[in-house]
């Protein structure tokens, strides 16, 4: 597997901002925030999983067709091949980590189905 991130780096998007955290065989850890009113888009992977770890705010989560609650604290796991969502109800940012596992860990595994900010590579 190649890894195409380094330890540190950021980018920015219409909903909020990623920095990469940590590195290791097989997965990558993110601390992601979400801006008051903003929503990540409708989306699944083919190869890899997610962990998400609520650390502040409270979010409205996907995933398949069921929606929850998910506050501080709140663990939650996306498998390959499952649609899901975060967004952000609320007038403050919301902070998660995700650790991404898997086989193809990068920007190109990200199959939108429906997106605010008009993203789409179905």
């Amino acid at each position: 597997m190649t890894i195409h991130y380094q330890i540190g780096e950021k980018d920015s998007r219409p909903w909020g901002i990623w920095e990469i955290i940590d590195i290791g065989k097989n997965y990558i850890v993110k601390k992601i925030t979400v801006f008051p009113h903003q929503t990540l888009s409708l989306q699944l992977h083919h190869h890899r999983n997610e962990h998400w770890i609520i650390v502040s705010g409270t979010a409205l989560v996907t995933i398949d067709d069921t929606q929850q609650t998910a506050s501080e604290n709140t663990h939650l796991y996306i498998p390959k091949r499952t649609k899901h969502r975060l967004e952000n109800p609320s007038d403050e940012s919301i902070s998660f980590i995700e650790i991404q596992t898997g086989e193809l860990l990068d920007e190109t595994d990200i199959i939108r189905f429906e997106d605010k900010y008009d993203r789409y590579n179905l």
